[in-house]
């Protein structure tokens, strides 16, 4: 039976604070070898607040535990509309992308790694700030963790599947001790910026659990191998959606992350 969308959200836990960036944008580049720190410097110096000014929100931007080489971010956007216009306006228009695009460039491999994604259910997307971002050459947060978790389906996520997540896999992880911060799906309108590819044609779903160190998501994971409610109900159901192996990707967030939690 169809389900209100905002009854879904808020029996999952998910936020349901006013979002100003229901569409986002989850972007992982590859950099040569030993550059991550540099692009991290020019970017939280010169290329967050000038991406705000122009209608487009820097959310969360992170190091991968798991690959020194890897720079992941999300940006989002009131709609697709107006991404439309935020990233001429920064990209074609903007001074400090004229600036320092030689600088960033230089220190990347790839950067077409790009996922657009909408909000699965109303308000679980970010929520709002609870606190401001740090200011320029604040340090890291480094107990801090955050696992992003892609599946990948091979017809686009339907109503079906949003309830599974919202009833079985949302409570089963909050229990285990993960703090739900985010969830997506793929967003299948054209790419209204074509300059920056993104990956079309991809039905996936995108969630975002956070922890407060490695040692609790350690024990989260432990928690969820030794429920037999997991491991002999939820993944088998999980596994009949999904269209290859789920990808897991544990992400400390950087100094000036908006999302830092």
């Amino acid at each position: 039976m169809k389900q209100d969308a905002n009854a879904l959200a808020a029996r999952s836990g998910l936020s349901l604070a006013p979002a100003a960036c229901p569409i986002v944008e989850l972007r992982r580049y590859t950099l040569h070898p030993g550059q991550r720190d540099v692009l991290i410097d020019v970017f939280e110096r010169h290329l967050i607040e000038s991406q705000n000014e122009v209608g487009m929100e820097v959310l969360a931007h992170y190091r991968d535990l798991d690959d020194p080489d890897a720079f992941v971010w999300f940006r989002g956007f009131a709609d697709m509309a107006s991404r439309g216009k935020s990233l001429p306006a920064f990209y074609c228009d903007g001074e400090a992308w004229h600036t320092h695009r030689a600088v960033a460039n230089a220190t990347m491999i790839d950067s077409d790694d790009v996922l657009l994604l909408r909000e699965a259910l109303p308000g679980s997307g970010f929520g709002a700030a609870t606190q401001p971002r740090a200011p320029v050459g604040a340090q890291a947060m480094p107990s801090a963790l955050a696992i992003v978790t892609t599946y990948s389906f091979a017809a686009p996520v339907d109503e079906a599947f949003l309830d599974f997540f919202d009833l079985t896999i949302a409570p089963a992880a909050r229990l285990a001790g993960a703090k739900v911060l985010a969830a997506y799906a793929a967003e299948h309108s054209a790419n209204n910026f074509p300059r920056l590819p993104v990956r079309e044609g991809e039905n996936v779903f995108v969630w975002v659990a956070g922890f407060g160190s490695q040692a609790e998501f350690e024990r989260h994971q432990r928690a969820l191998a030794d429920s037999p409610h997991w491991r002999d109900e939820v993944q088998p159901k999980l596994s009949q959606w999904l269209s290859g192996p789920p990808a897991v990707r544990r992400l400390v967030p950087a100094a000036r992350s908006l999302v830092r939690d």
